[in-house]
């Protein structure tokens, strides 16, 4: 990793902050499906993505999970940047869903770093308002759509982010809809029998426009 790396994943920040996270950050490579952060877990470290994509969720009381967002390259995890040095526990679980590498940076860098560099202060505030709105609309789609409808938006979404063909399964859809795998293969094979997409095993395979 150098600047000119990250210049590219985090445009816009000075030189002089570019030269602070090379030398406080460590970089990680983390294998597809591996536990980067565990619910309950002590956060010493604010987390960058450089490549790959982290899936954030919720677990409740009985250890289910909830599906939150994911964090893409050159995107951060808003609840390790606004933990403070006192190291907080997780109240999420980070999963890396595809092979990835992570840049960490100790937290007791990041309140020196909001005072020292604007664009530090930007960049922690964009990424808190990003991920609000990504729950905002989580919650929209709870609150006030159906299954077919959330189903719609959440393949639109991986459609965008992995091309034509997706590997998820079925189960993998239920778990971040939140649903029964018997749920989401019945609307999947409606899909299928509308021209929508094509079911193959352990994947999709995007044919028409599915509107968001």
């Amino acid at each position: 990793m150098d600047i000119q790396q990250l210049k590219k994943l985090f445009p816009g920040m000075e030189d002089a902050l570019y030269e602070d996270m090379l030398q406080q950050g460590t970089l990680r490579e983390v294998q597809a499906g591996e536990t980067i952060l565990d619910a309950g877990q002590t956060i010493r470290s604010m987390m960058m993505v450089v490549e790959g994509i982290v899936k954030i969720y919720r677990e409740d009381a009985e250890g289910g999970e909830f599906f939150m967002y994911d964090i893409q390259p050159g995107q951060a995890c808003a609840v390790s940047m606004v933990c403070d040095f006192h190291h907080q526990q997780s109240g999420i679980i980070a999963r890396a869903l595809t092979d990835a590498i992570i840049f960490s940076i100790p937290l007791q860098y990041m309140d020196e770093w909001m005072m020292k560099y604007r664009t530090w202060h930007y960049f922690v505030i964009q990424t808190y308002r990003a991920r609000f709105e990504e729950l905002l609309n989580t919650i929209d789609a709870i609150a006030f759509k159906n299954m077919d409808e959330r189903l719609e938006i959440y393949l639109h979404k991986q459609v965008k982010q992995f091309g034509k063909v997706v590997k998820l399964t079925h189960q993998d859809i239920a778990n971040d809809l939140n649903s029964s795998r018997e749920v989401i293969s019945r609307l999947m094979k409606k899909l299928e029998n509308n021209g929508r997409i094509i079911i193959h095993r352990n994947a999709f395979e995007w044919v028409s426009d599915i509107k968001a």
